[in-house]
């Protein structure tokens, strides 16, 4: 492959020794290899270095201390060489032509940095079909970002040159970083969708993010705050992204309320305060 085409796949995991050959044999098994596949252990207490170093000695292995999923992948992407970027989640699995696909039409569609795909859902063993909200889509897709995450990050292919315009993953954000990634990068750019799905999507565990953090809109909430504080968007985008987050805060105080959470309350009155109007 040209230096233009050569990809890095980073891996974060924690945790997951039993789930992690599934998501690196589904990448050494693709029909476009990798040129280079990076494993960051972020910190885990299980057999995971040991399962590496046995089965999988030819995986570059970076082991840091537990910093979440933003640092695990930015530390990856530093250590990569890569002129696109490939993210996997240690509890998905890609298909085998993946990559091939979407490097055939990255050359094919130059004016692209971005490529997503759509997925099979696997909720505890079982395929369920997405609900339309979750419906993938390429394009000017900036307003369907807003809501929810539409782009997961184990479907992207992305320009090392663009992931280092928009800035890394936010660190600060314990869950909801890629939709703070995607916003950054849609505001101003168009994606390219692959209308096939190109890999699996585990859920229903019990160390999913989601599963871990109640009340997800928060972190979203200040993903949007961020943008329309550091970004000018176009007068509709602003409009919208501004309508969106008054939205997530007036649900998340009806949560607060019940769960009697003043400081939640107190931060969704500031955000209101800040962008009503």
């Amino acid at each position: 492959m040209t230096i233009e085409q050569s990809v890095s796949v980073i891996i974060p995991t924690f945790n997951r020794a039993e789930r992690l050959p599934r998501a690196l044999l589904s990448v050494l098994e693709q029909s476009r290899p990798a040129d280079e596949v990076i494993v960051v252990d972020d910190g885990s207490s299980d057999q995971t270095r040991e399962l590496l170093k046995a089965e999988f000695p030819a995986i570059k292995l970076i082991v840091q201390s537990n910093q979440g999923v933003s640092a695990a992948r930015n530390r990856g992407v530093e250590s990569s060489s890569g002129s696109w970027l490939a993210f996997l989640d240690s509890d998905d699995e890609w298909l085998p032509e993946k990559l091939e696909v979407q490097m055939q039409a990255a050359a094919a569609n130059p004016q692209f940095s971005l490529i997503h795909s759509d997925e099979i859902w696997i909720r505890r063993g079982v395929r369920v079909n997405q609900m339309k909200k979750h419906r993938k889509s390429g394009g000017d897709i900036f307003l369907d970002c807003l809501p929810r995450c539409v782009i997961s990050p184990s479907a992207v292919v992305l320009r090392r040159e663009l992931f280092d315009a928009v800035g890394q993953f936010d660190e600060s954000l314990p869950a909801c970083e890629d939709y703070d990634l995607w916003l950054r990068i849609c505001h101003q750019h168009e994606v390219l969708y692959i209308d096939k799905p190109l890999l699996k999507k585990y859920g229903g565990h019990e160390d999913q993010l989601s599963a871990r953090h109640w009340g997800m809109d928060r972190f979203r909430v200040k993903a949007l705050d961020q943008l329309l504080s550091q970004v000018s968007l176009e007068a509709d985008k602003e409009q919208e992204a501004r309508a969106i987050l008054l939205e997530k805060c007036r649900v998340l105080m009806a949560g607060a309320h019940k769960r009697n959470n003043v400081n939640l309350l107190d931060y969704c009155e500031a955000m209101m305060q800040k962008h009503v109007g």
